[in-house]
């Protein structure tokens, strides 16, 4: 029988192992010595305590899973999203191992995971971009000439970065020198890697982006548009599909331009293309995700495909059979990301004992969690607890699922953000889709602290 190491922890390794079951293929699970009870652990065939609690340690510790991995006769390894989900060494290592790495090639995540590599090499394929440097700078004093150049406010962002990371605003000329040392150390102490690279900052903008799939024998296919722009902190909060606020020529001239990359970089497996959409409709390419998204269930729900799945056999080099106009997205699906955190107290992370939990249910509602009572949200990983998704015929109706879903969410022990996603789904903006990006933080937020107070 096959095996998956599953080379990752919480919701997203118990959803890996679900998805392996399902298909007949037994699992390797690894874990700390925190997780050695988690869900994750406790539902794969075989689970190995590699390591202490600290990453490096433990799920950053590529011998350690390796060494798993021969142990239990493993053929593949998914790695899941975040930890070593987009490293290229890792990669590498698995396949001087003879493993079956579930993800792309070490050169294309290179390739992808480079924001100046792939601007240059994205050109010429006529993609559009934001305005902005097309090479790394060192020098404050050229830096400060093609901010000036480009027109404030500018973005400053770390060539290497990822998830949010690695970026900043600068608004003026007189904060440029402060926030341009920032950066670079920053991204030195990160990624690895100093190097910036300045952009326009667009304002009012959404942040749409296309999940794809390609195979080994040239098929690729989109599987609609995601809508991600409720963030903070450049973190998804409330995620949609389809992207349906926007204009319709802007979505498939997106979806278009998702796989004209994905051809013409030699992408394989799963992969998530990011944009960002101004009011009049002009969209620019942002970056791509090397893996999995958080946010893939929501994509599951309005085609009827398991992407989990769908990775694991392109990985197993079968064919992608899926006809791209049976893909059309069939209903709405939202998804809120239930974290352990206060967003009263600068939604400061709530670690704690899990005490009663109780999930919500009925028709649309689906929640993929790695919590149960009793269990423990540590403050040294990611306090991401679970997500509820809802899924109805059309969007209206999706929100009145969602609101009543989170309603019945009970969770004791630790504080969470339940009470602040029935905020936003209430909110008239969040109803008539008049968001952005920064929609949060500007004009949200604020007032939903002062009603709290």
């Amino acid at each position: 029988m096959d095996t998956v190491l599953v080379a990752n922890r919480g919701e997203i390794a118990v959803r890996i192992i679900r998805a392996c079951h399902k298909m007949g293929i037994k699992t390797v699970a690894v874990c700390s010595e925190a997780d050695s009870d988690s869900l994750h652990a406790r539902l794969a065939d075989n689970t190995v305590c590699i390591g202490k609690r600290n990453l490096d340690s433990s799920y950053l510790n590529i011998p350690a899973l390796l060494a798993v991995a021969r142990a239990y006769d493993a053929q593949y390894v998914h790695p899941g999203v975040g930890f070593l989900a987009e490293s290229a060494t890792f990669r590498r290592w698995c396949d001087n191992e003879g493993l079956t790495h579930i993800g792309p090639t070490a050169d294309v995540m290179e390739a992808m995971g480079d924001k100046l590599l792939v601007k240059t090499s994205l050109k010429g394929l006529g993609v559009p971009m934001v305005p902005g440097t097309d090479e790394a700078i060192s020098s404050l004093r050229k830096a400060k000439v093609e901010a000036k150049n480009i027109g404030y406010p500018v973005l400053l962002k770390a060539a290497a970065g990822g998830g949010g990371m690695g970026i900043r605003v600068v608004r003026t000329q007189e904060e440029f020198d402060e926030q341009f040392s920032l950066v670079q150390n920053e991204a030195q102490s990160a990624f690895g890697d100093g190097r910036i690279f300045i952009e326009k900052l667009l304002t009012n903008v959404r942040h749409v982006e296309v999940q794809v799939l390609a195979d080994n024998f040239g098929n690729a296919s989109h599987f609609s548009t995601r809508e991600c722009s409720l963030q903070r902190r450049n973190q998804k909060l409330v995620e949609e599909a389809p992207a349906s606020l926007i204009l319709q020529k802007t979505r498939r001239a997106m979806q278009n331009t998702a796989l004209d990359i994905v051809r013409a970089t030699g992408y394989k497996n799963a992969g998530t293309v990011e944009f960002l959409v101004d009011k009049k409709g002009n969209y620019y390419f942002m970056e791509m995700n090397t893996r999995i998204q958080v946010e893939h269930p929501i994509t599951e729900q309005i085609t009827g495909v398991d992407l989990i799945q769908a990775q694991i056999m392109v990985a197993m080099n079968h064919k992608i059979v899926i006809n791209q106009n049976d893909l059309k997205p069939k209903g709405h699906a939202i998804e809120c990301r239930i974290n352990a955190e206060d967003p009263l107290n600068g939604f400061a992370p709530s670690p704690g004992k899990v005490g009663c939990i109780s999930l919500p249910g009925g028709m649309g509602v689906r929640v993929d969690s790695a919590y149960m009572a009793g269990d423990t949200v540590y403050p040294f990983y990611d306090s991401m607890m679970m997500k509820i998704i809802a899924h109805a015929e059309d969007r209206s109706t999706c929100i009145e699922v969602m609101h009543q879903a989170l309603s019945e969410l009970r969770i004791d022990g630790v504080k969470h953000n339940t009470d602040f996603h029935l905020a936003v789904l209430e909110h008239p903006d969040y109803l008539e889709g008049k968001f952005h990006t920064k929609w949060i933080e500007q004009k949200f937020l604020p007032h939903y602290l002062e009603a709290n107070q």
